[in-house]
């Protein structure tokens, strides 16, 4: 019997055909949308657990849709894009997509994506019933509160980058690697992709005020990890 309910907005009828289809083998039911427009009008009414969202539609893009979808509906969404330029497009903005996923793609990554954001989605994210608000130099994170602030400005971070920063702050000083910093943020199936680390990464350090080209803050070591430096 199918359980969770997807929506897919996609403008291509032949990939809205073959997705939906791996989608319901993998025992998922579809609803599928071939504008925003449209996607946003079926989720009004029905309420679908995620939004498998694509970024080149007509009429409203899916840039603007996702606002829709979050503000509004307050469903999660994994961006579907089909050029590198369009996921440069989104690395810019402070949009807050869940997760992303670049065509072409393989069935079984698409469904890891997809198993992972409605986990996180569904299930609140444990954290200790003693813990406290993070002070480190400027720097305060409050994992109850599910709040930032650096220098006692407040930033605005998405569920999975709060996570990010999180984990690194709790290991603060300590190098975190790529593999478990993918486990403990995503989940064991993600352990083999880092590109999506990477990309979080450097969303994080954007909105924390560092310096792209020389980070101070989220310091990187090749071919091991990332660790959380004290400013």
């Amino acid at each position: 019997m199918p359980t969770n309910h997807i929506l897919l907005v996609d403008d291509d009828a032949l990939m809205r055909r073959s997705l939906a289809f791996n989608l319901e083998r993998a025992n998922y039911r579809v609803s599928t949308a071939a504008s925003a427009e449209d996607a946003l009008a079926s989720a009004r009414a029905h309420h679908p657990d995620l939004v498998l969202l694509d970024i080149g539609l007509p009429g409203m893009d899916g840039l603007e849709a996702l606002n829709h979808f979050h503000q509004e509906l307050h469903l999660p969404v994994i961006f579907v894009t089909a050029r590198r330029r369009e996921l440069d497009q989104v690395l810019g903005l402070e949009l807050g997509a869940d997760d992303y996923i670049t065509k072409p793609f393989d069935t079984d990554v698409l469904l890891a994506h997809v198993k992972a954001v409605l986990r996180r989605s569904q299930v609140p994210a444990a954290t200790p019933k003693e813990s406290t608000a993070l002070v480190l130099g400027d720097l305060m994170i409050d994992p109850d509160a599910h709040t930032v602030t650096v220098g006692g400005q407040p930033v605005n971070l998405p569920p999975r980058e709060f996570d990010l920063l999180y984990v690194l702050a709790l290991e603060n000083g300590r190098v975190v690697s790529v593999e478990d910093l993918l486990a403990r943020v995503w989940g064991a199936e993600f352990k083999e992709d880092a590109q999506t680390l990477y990309v979080h990464i450097r969303w994080l350090r954007e909105k924390l005020g560092d310096d792209l080209r020389q980070p101070r803050r989220i310091i990187s070591f090749r071919g091991v990890g990332y660790k959380l430096q004290i400013l």
